[in-house]
């Protein structure tokens, strides 16, 4: 019952006596004990949802060289992103910020496309090496333990990013320096300002979460 609704219910109406109890637990001093109750239950609940979401966030949140906290892309969104960009085996694959190296990992195995992750956390780097390791593909996929601001991308044919904005912003210049023209770029959920997308796809990973994904192509 919203607060007006409550407040509506201390005006008597015309053949009808509204009870003293009543009238005294819809005024707004009696209201506001409930109304911190339930944003302290929302906030709990919004907090729950988001550890849920991303229980590794508390690490990677205090690494003070991250640019943001490494949020997994799901596997049918990595695989959509790829098609996009219509990577195939004469393609070279860059991913800044490659977390778990699933987009290195896929660009190589499932589309045969040589592969580069550029990732800053090296604990990640370390596992995501590991990785690649494991499964034999150290031929066709590697992740370097760097900086993506450093990192000269001129062999790559296809970049991929899952960054904010403003990160997307900072590579523009980098981009358009080292990229050769054709080479493409496909974002997810972040546009790269200044430029104007080729083909936007909606998509929706394994659990229904839509997700917007945006080619570039370089002229």
């Amino acid at each position: 019952m919203t607060v007006s609704l409550l407040l509506a219910c201390r005006r008597p109406v015309r053949g009808f006596r509204v009870h003293r109890s009543a009238r005294l637990a819809a005024s707004p001093r009696h209201l506001k004990p409930l109304f911190i109750t339930w944003a302290a239950f929302s906030f709990l609940f919004l907090l729950a949802a988001a550890q849920e979401v991303r229980p590794q966030d508390e690490y990677t949140l205090r690494q003070p060289n991250r640019l943001a906290p490494f949020v997994p892309t799901p596997q049918r969104i990595v695989e959509e992103m790829l098609e996009v960009a219509q990577v195939g085996p004469s393609d070279v694959v860059y991913d800044l910020g490659s977390g778990d190296g699933r987009i290195v990992i896929t660009a190589a195995q499932k589309f045969g496309a040589r592969a580069v992750g550029v990732e800053i956390d090296e604990k990640l780097a370390r596992a995501s090496s590991q990785r690649i390791a494991e499964l034999g593909l150290e031929g066709r996929a590697r992740v370097l333990h760097q900086d993506m601001f450093e990192t000269n991308l001129r062999p790559a044919t296809v970049v991929t990013l899952y960054l904010l904005t403003v990160v997307n912003e900072r590579l523009r210049p980098i981009l358009e320096r080292d990229l050769r023209p054709g080479a493409r770029v496909v974002t997810q959920e972040f546009k790269i300002p200044g430029w104007t997308p080729e083909k936007v796809v909606h998509a929706e990973s394994e659990a229904g979460v839509p997700y917007t994904i945006y080619l570039y192509v370089r002229p």
